[in-house]
């Protein structure tokens, strides 16, 4: 049986309690997602094995897990700094005009007024301002484009599409 397509969504970071619990650092902006999960993709040693979540709690606004088995702090220890995952068809529903980084990745970049092709999106920049698409020009030539809508001018994640105006960022 092979894997579905998986996002991290954590690390496992240290033991919490004397009862096996660890607590989760979030790779993502919606920490509170790990509740309710009943499983979850743990990376060991580079291979993601799925594992039953016997309980997931929020302490200080931090997610804390418990998995079965796991009773003690040094069992827990074991499991410490592992990545986790899930499913790509179990990532938290973002509302319109949101995107998550990895649909970006691999878009085109079309120039508003000519439809030619800029490039393709390979990286994407987080800054408290605003996001910026890296996008890498057939000649490997790197272009940054602020992710707002004074540049960005449609986003298309079926079609792998954005839309930028070239004319705008000309005058900055």
């Amino acid at each position: 049986m092979s894997l579905p397509e998986l996002v991290r969504v954590g690390q496992l970071g240290r033991t919490r309690g004397t009862n096996g619990e660890l607590w989760i650092t979030p790779d993502t902006d919606f920490p509170d997602r790990f509740i309710g999960l009943t499983e979850i993709y743990v990376d060991s040693s580079g291979n993601w094995e799925k594992i039953e979540i016997e309980s997931v709690r929020m302490v200080s606004g931090r997610p804390v897990i418990k998995f079965p088995g796991i009773q003690t702090p040094e069992e827990a220890a074991l499991m410490t700094n592992k990545l986790l995952a899930v499913s790509k068809d179990d990532v938290v529903e973002l509302p319109d005009g949101d995107y998550y980084i990895f649909d970006l990745i691999g878009c085109n970049a079309f120039d508003s007024t000519t439809d030619d092709c800029i490039g393709t999106v390979v990286d994407v920049e987080t800054y408290p301002a605003n996001d910026v698409y890296v996008v890498e020009s057939e000649d490997k030539k790197k272009l940054r484009i602020p992710a707002v809508v004074r540049f960005v001018k449609d986003v298309n994640i079926e079609r792998q599409r954005i839309v930028v105006d070239m004319k705008q960022l000309d005058e900055v």
